[in-house]
C-alpha cells in the first residue's frame, strides 16, 4: 500500500483529491497539510511514500522548496498538483526533484495515470506537455523523450551529479553504497546517450528553465 499525504491550501482539492482516493486499497492518506511549515513536520512523522502537493501555499516558496525537500527526504516521490500552467513549471519541477507534474485543470482520469506511475517510482509529464516543449524547441524532443523514461531513483541521482555531489555524497544521500551509485551513473549514461559526465551533465540542465 503507498502511503500519501496531501498538502494543499484549497479546501475542495484537498477534499477531491481525498474522495478519489479513499476507496482506492492501493493508496493511503496518511495526513493532510495547508502550510509548509505542517508540510515538514508530517513528512518527518509519517515518512510518506508519495506526496501530492501545490507549490503556490502558505509557507512554500513555489520550485525552491521541491529541492529543499528531497534535500532531506531524497526517497520522497512528489506530484505537483498545481493551479499554475504546466508549460511554465511541470519541467522545472521534475529538474527539482518532482516525479510528476498535474495541472489542476486536467482531468481525473489523468490524474490516477500520473498518480499510479509515481507510486511505482516513475515520472509523468503529459504528451500535450512534450508536445508543446518540443515544437519550442527542435533538435531537443529525442533528448526530452530519453529523460522521461528515467525512473525517479535515476532522476535523483542526475540531479545530485549536476549540482556537484560526488559519488560518496549521493550514496549518503540517497542510502545506497557507492557502487550502486556508479551503477546508476552507467544507467545514466546510456539512457540519454552521452559519453561522458559532463556531457550527461549539460544534458541534464537542458530542462532547467528560469
Amino acid at each position: 500500500m503507498t502511503s500519501i499525504i496531501i498538502a494543499d491550501h484549497h479546501p475542495i482539492a484537498t477534499k477531491g483529491i481525498s474522495c478519489l482516493l479513499k476507496k482506492n486499497p492501493e493508496y493511503k492518506i496518511v495526513d493532510k497539510v495547508n502550510n509548509g511549515e505542517e508540510l515538514f513536520k508530517s513528512i518527518r512523522k509519517y515518512q510518506p511514500d508519495v506526496l501530492i502537493m501545490e507549490i503556490d501555499m502558505p509557507q512554500v516558496n513555489g520550485i525552491t522548496v521541491l529541492r529543499t525537500i528531497k534535500a532531506e527526504f531524497p526517497a520522497l516521490k512528489i506530484l505537483i498538483y498545481s493551479c499554475h500552467p504546466e508549460e511554465i513549471y511541470a519541467l522545472r519541477s521534475i529538474k527539482s526533484g518532482a516525479s510528476a507534474y498535474i495541472s489542476k485543470t486536467a482531468s481525473v482520469k489523468l490524474l490516477k495515470k500520473a498518480l499510479k506511475k509515481v507510486a511505482k517510482g516513475g515520472i509523468f509529464l503529459n504528451d500535450e506537455l512534450t508536445t508543446t516543449f518540443t515544437s519550442r524547441n527542435v533538435g531537443e524532443s529525442s533528448a526530452l523523450n530519453r529523460y522521461k523514461k528515467l525512473s525517479s531513483r535515476e532522476i535523483e541521482v542526475l540531479n545530485l551529479l549536476s549540482n556537484g555531489k560526488r559519488n560518496k555524497d549521493i550514496a549518503n544521500a540517497l542510502e545506497i553504497n557507492e557502487k550502486t551509485v556508479s551503477t546508476y551513473k552507467t544507467r545514466l549514461l546510456k539512457k540519454l546517450k552521452v559519453d561522458n559526465l559532463a556531457d550527461l551533465i549539460n544534458q541534464s540542465r537542458m530542462f532547467q528553465f528560469s
